[in-house]
């Protein structure tokens, strides 16, 4: 098998834009109504989305790599960061707290220069939770002998995938690679347009060169935000994890398929809807959030203290809602108390309408009605 990498023409990628001119249109009639929503509400709101975003990213970014993370850790972690916690909430998964640095670093230097240094940052970011017990190089391009390979199935007859450049490479393909992403920016001499193309070719080549031990995924979707956010002129108001993972095996064919050719047009077509997929998923969120506030405003004053607790934890996953509905046993959980009193309180958030009952008897559950 010949990759990418080892053809004479690499990394000169070539593409055709033909193809994916309507979902570019699309792209940026929806980038622009997204961003228009978003001006349109508060502070507080737009604070709120964009925590929202970096949750759903951090989150869907690690589960990509088989990696589940408490959505509510990851929550802490940004919050703390972004000083919207006082006092700092405690946080007990090493892991959550590094993907959350990663994600608030993103997209608070996304205008920066991408460097070594920023790259090495980053992977420190990811794995400051390891001790020193732990076989991995942090902070550097890997050096390790062995061929660095994407593989599936037994262990007897395993299936390689990909196989990435030997490790003596790295470091001169990586200075292509930042060289690259230099010259490439908005304004710069060879500036590539539009945003999603520019990002499509970063995530790709990177993930070619796979220049880490671990953590290349989580990082390789970090540049294709950062290298999208440039493009934009801000941060995006996405999650391009939440969309991968949604749809993972056909990521990982697409991924596949383009580190055998440097013509990479399929990818581009592919990396392109996927992003108008998330800024379509994007705009649901905002629905979501405007949501939120009028049920609030609307049921001001009726939730006791652990009612609102188990409303808010509900509201936490999203326009998808809480896996399952809320059940008794979830809120006695969820609010530490007896099955008595939660039943009660459901009883009496279904009544004022807060939720809506579905089933009865032992499957009883209950879903917040935002509607």
């Amino acid at each position: 098998m010949t990759y990418n990498w080892q053809q004479p023409d690499w990394p000169e990628f070539k593409y055709d834009l033909t193809p994916v001119q309507d979902a570019l249109f699309c792209f940026a009639e929806k980038t622009g109504q997204v961003s228009g929503a978003m001006k349109g509400l508060s502070d507080d709101i737009q604070i709120e989305a964009m925590v929202d975003w970096m949750v759903c990213e951090a989150v869907k970014t690690s589960e990509i790599e088989g990696e589940y993370l408490s959505r509510r850790d990851v929550m802490s972690s940004i919050r703390n960061n972004l000083g919207l916690n006082a006092p700092l909430e405690r946080v007990g998964d090493g892991r959550a707290q590094g993907v959350a640095d990663l994600m608030v670093d993103v997209r608070q230097t996304f205008a920066d220069p991408m460097t070594q240094e920023t790259l090495f940052a980053w992977h420190r970011m990811l794995f400051s939770h390891l001790t020193d017990n732990y076989k991995l190089t942090v902070g550097q391009w890997r050096t390790h002998s062995e061929p660095m390979q994407i593989v599936s199935g037994r262990l007897d007859r395993p299936k390689v995938h990909f196989e990435s450049p030997p490790s003596r490479e790295v470091p001169y393909m990586m200075k292509q690679f930042l060289a690259w992403f230099y010259a490439t920016a908005p304004g710069n001499i060879n500036e590539v347009k539009p945003a999603p193309i520019r990002s499509a070719v970063a995530h790709l080549y990177f993930e070619s060169i796979h220049p880490f031990d671990d953590g290349n995924g989580r990082l390789g979707r970090a540049i294709a935000e950062k290298t999208l956010a440039q493009g934009l002129g801000r941060p995006v108001l996405m999650s391009l994890s939440k969309t991968i993972e949604s749809h993972r095996k056909v990521y990982y064919d697409a991924l596949e398929k383009a580190q055998k050719s440097n013509e990479i047009t399929e990818w581009v077509i592919y990396f392109a809807n996927m992003v108008l997929e998330a800024q379509k998923d994007s705009e649901a969120q905002i629905e979501f959030i405007l949501q939120k506030t009028k049920f609030f405003d609307q049921y001001k004053g009726q939730f006791n203290d652990r009612q609102a607790k188990v409303i808010q934890r509900m509201l936490q996953e999203g326009p998808e809602g809480f896996t399952g509905g809320m059940s008794a046993r979830k809120f006695m959980s969820l609010a530490g108390v007896s099955k008595a009193t939660a039943t009660r309180d459901l009883q009496y958030l279904s009544q004022i309408g807060a939720l809506k009952p579905i089933g009865s008897g032992r499957t009883s559950r209950y879903e917040i009605r935002l509607r």
